[in-house]
């Protein structure tokens, strides 16, 4: 399902005016439409020009699976998931005004937010922010109420740099990050680089955090030159330390910024993601080109079990954009066997039992990013650039997929060690035909399996939608537009294919 790796990361140069059309004071987009081409309803979830969804495989509901989170240039919202009423919870510092054109990334402005995930345990957000003394700390916002509270400072003893905290434990006492022994300066994936071309899309060497868009674009925009900062960043065999940073008072006289590493190593550890229902478990990667790397890992909190999840067995064989499924026992990622042949699957590994599970995809479902439901009756993904692959036609969609494991007679030879197979039966929910899918959708479900949540830019400005997985029963006619022309109206520009 995932797109040829090396066409998708050497991104073209894009100008300005490809990104965003539309700025504040236009015409909003419409609120509500239905998909001419699929049927599906489609909603506009957020008002807030260059808002977007969570990267797909970070926490967003509330654990009452009332609320959702996501971002905006202002600042941290919640969604009512019944209503559909938003409200600003954490305001954003005023970000200053970049010329168009300017070829120097954007300074990250002191107290900017950094968004980290939605809690398991509280309805909470947590994020951190960092002062002008570069001192970040980590704070933990309540979704109902607003408080807001400091809960530990990131250290940076002598001698140490690229402090980073990322990912918070199910019971919400840890919080996971990096750190690098020795002075990283210039050789981080970020700042590897020289600045951006004049002209060229934000986003580039030197904002390697994408998580809240501006006023030039939304989130997760992909760098032009990300190809080449990853294979920058994964030669520099920077030492590394995968730690915990204790953020509530715990056993034995642990305390708020105590830490506890779990692993030294030069490989490029990233992708933190601890299982959203065992507080003990840590899944990460070894970041870098998904062939040149053994990709997925996971740690426990105490530094043991540190386990390979997928070996590799064929030559060019890629693995990797992982996430933890809901239900906190299965592991997914996508699956090429090998790459650019036609052979990719979405593949599950059930940290319980050992079970492996691997559906198999069709050439024209390539999708950056997959997603599950809690049940795993359904699957959903994001699509990409028209094309993409190498015999992929007609990928620009948002899809439903409906999951059939393959079963034999009872003669058929089988073991709990094998691959249990499977196929996808896809579902087209709305076109992205408009969408410029260099800003990455990020799919998921709400948790009442009702609704697919998606970032698309193709009005312009990037927002949060939803689109209902029941196709729309005799909606009004006024009301079933092509998803295509109605963008078009608002942003004339065409996306790049590629």
């Amino acid at each position: 399902m995932r797109p040829n790796p090396v066409a998708a990361l050497a991104l073209v140069l894009l100008p300005l005016a490809c990104i965003a059309q539309t700025k504040p004071g236009d015409a909003m987009p419409p609120r509500t439409w239905v998909d001419k081409d699929t049927g599906h309803r489609v909603w506009r979830l957020s008002d807030e020009p260059n808002s977007g969804a969570f990267y797909f495989n970070i926490n967003a509901y509330t654990p009452d699976e009332k609320q959702m989170v996501y971002s905006a240039p202002d600042g941290i919202h919640v969604l009512d998931l019944a209503t559909r009423q938003t409200r600003l919870l954490v305001e954003n510092p005023p970000q200053p005004k970049a010329a168009p054109d300017s070829a120097a990334p954007q300074a990250r402005v002191p107290g900017a937010i950094h968004i980290l995930v939605t809690g398991h345990k509280t309805n909470s957000v947590f994020y951190t922010t960092t002062d002008a003394n570069h001192i970040t700390a980590v704070y933990k916002a309540d979704t109902n109420t607003g408080a807001v509270r400091k809960l530990a400072v990131v250290p940076h003893p002598p001698n140490t740099s690229g402090w980073s905290v990322v990912s918070v434990n199910a019971d919400e006492t840890l919080i996971a990050g990096t750190y690098v022994e020795g002075d990283d300066t210039g050789r981080q994936y970020g700042s590897n680089l020289p600045a951006r071309p004049a002209g060229a899309a934000p986003g580039a060497a030197g904002n390697p955090d994408n998580r809240v868009g501006s006023a030039v674009q939304g989130p997760h925009y992909q760098p032009p030159n990300k190809s080449q900062m990853m294979v920058a960043r994964l030669a520099a065999k920077l030492p590394l330390v995968l730690f915990t940073l204790r953020l509530e008072p715990g056993p034995n006289g642990a305390k708020p910024g105590d830490v506890k590493p779990l692993l030294h190593s030069t490989d490029w550890v990233n992708h933190l993601l601890f299982s959203p229902t065992d507080p003990t478990l840590l899944m990460y990667c070894h970041e870098g080109i998904w062939q040149d790397v053994d990709r997925l890992w996971m740690i426990h909190t105490d530094g043991t079990h540190n386990t390979l999840v997928h070996k590799r067995t064929m030559y060019m064989e890629i693995w990797g954009h992982e996430f933890w499924g809901p239900d906190g026992e299965t592991i997914w990622y996508q699956w090429d066997y090998p790459r650019n042949a036609d052979s990719n699957f979405v593949a599950g590994y059930n940290v319980k039992t050992g079970q492996r599970f691997a559906y198999h995809t069709g050439r024209d479902d390539g999708s950056i990013h997959v997603n599950v439901t809690k049940d795993l009756s359904l699957f959903t993904g994001d699509g990409t650039f028209p094309g993409q692959g190498p015999t992929a036609r007609d990928s620009a969609w948002i899809e439903l997929f409906h999951p059939q494991l393959i079963k034999g007679d009872s003669l058929a030879v089988n073991s709990p060690d094998f691959w249990q197979p499977g196929i996808f039966h896809t579902e087209h929910l709305v076109s992205m035909s408009h969408h410029n899918y260099h800003e990455e959708p990020n799919v998921r479900f709400t948790p009442d399996n009702k609704m697919v949540i998606f970032t698309g830019n193709m009005f312009g400005p990037s927002y949060v939608f939803g689109v209902e997985v029941e196709k729309a029963v005799n909606p009004p006619p006024a009301d079933v537009m092509s998803t295509t022309e109605l963008a078009t109206k608002y942003n004339p520009v065409n996306p790049p294919q590629r």
